[in-house]
């Protein structure tokens, strides 16, 4: 897995590109931890390169949201293809987290 961070004003933008499973979750938490502990309070994860994600990768998108929110931060996330999609429907995720279609839209949700 690969994880591109840019930036768009205040906004960090993270980019993952293959599986976000129980092999590459580590990964992920570690780039998104170091993220907020160096005090970026808006997180946006661009999944359009996604290929899977797991229960551990959701875990870890759910653990970021409650990070963020405790600090007043926020995080948004966008471009799941229709596998993604279908993970996130099935595990109520989609509901429970701001999910938009293309990056544009979530950066202007924030």
């Amino acid at each position: 897995m690969e994880i591109l961070v840019t930036e768009s004003g205040d906004v960090r933008i993270l980019s993952f590109q293959g599986n976000l499973d129980t092999n590459t979750s580590p990964q992920a938490e570690g780039e998104i931890n170091s993220l907020i502990d160096a005090g970026a309070q808006k997180l946006l994860v661009n999944f359009e390169n996604l290929d899977y994600i797991s229960s551990a990768g959701l875990r870890i998108l759910l653990a970021t949201a409650k990070k963020l929110k405790a600090s007043s931060g926020d995080l948004k996330i966008c471009g799941l293809n229709e596998t993604v999609q279908e993970v996130f429907d099935i595990s109520g995720f989609a509901t429970i987290l701001s999910v938009t279609k293309t990056e544009d839209e979530a950066l202007g949700a924030f």
